[in-house]
């Protein structure tokens, strides 16, 4: 279902109308991911899943943010329920590892560390809202993003299509944004605004993702 096709605006359309309580999921309180103590600071509620894809709700707490990550091979669609969230997305560019030994940085990276090292441009910057329409990714654009809660508490419904599954090389890789030393001292830092690049992490130690049973309407397929 390739975007700009007849059958994926029909399924932007659904999205579109889809509201929180439609699947019985109430706001939440405004309380900070940072005041709960031990609990996750991100929540997910499965819906479903087939090979063709997944479905499901992220609940994000006030503060609490999902670090970026990506969706290799994959299409996405994220449709806010309630709150707003701010979502930053990147576009990799397409070079080899070796593209990256001669960036310098600060801490200088080490060996294996730039094995993982991709240049990437910033693709959107956006805050969206349940009045929003639905959020599109796809293989190619707007892969990787960060998505923050803004202003309290927030969920979005999130569809997966082909599911993350890494026995079929999708799966989810973390990453830090790092910008490269000037080489010329006289160089303004808006000239290399948009050079950037992605070093691949572990899942950061300040974020994990709990659950909680959904408790909308069943899906058949």
């Amino acid at each position: 279902m390739p975007p700009g096709s007849e059958d994926h605006s029909k399924l932007c359309n659904l999205l579109n109308e889809i509201k929180a309580a439609d699947l019985k999921i109430a706001p939440r309180k405004r309380r900070s991911s940072k005041s709960l103590g031990s609990s996750p600071p991100v929540t997910y509620m499965h819906i479903c899943e087939t090979n063709g894809f997944s479905m499901g709700v992220f609940l994000l707490k006030t503060g609490s943010s999902i670090p970026l990550h990506d969706h290799p091979g994959m299409n996405g669609m994220l449709k806010v329920l309630y709150g707003k969230v701010s979502i930053r997305c990147f576009d990799k560019v397409d070079e080899s590892p070796a593209a990256g030994t001669e960036a310098r940085f600060h801490p200088p990276l080490l060996p294996f560390q730039r094995e993982t090292l991709r240049r990437s441009v910033l693709g959107s910057v956006c805050e969206i809202s349940e009045d929003s329409g639905p959020c599109i990714l796809t293989p190619q654009k707007d892969n990787l993003h960060q998505i923050d809660a803004v202003d309290g508490p927030a969920a979005f419904l999130d569809i997966l299509a082909p599911p993350y599954d890494s026995d079929d090389g999708r799966d989810c890789h973390y990453y830090k944004i790092l910008r490269p030393v000037l080489e010329n001292a006289d160089e303004k830092p808006e000239q290399q605004e948009d050079e950037m690049w992605l070093l691949e992490i572990p899942q950061p130690g300040d974020f994990w993702c709990g659950s909680e049973p959904y408790p909308g309407p069943k899906i058949s397929i």
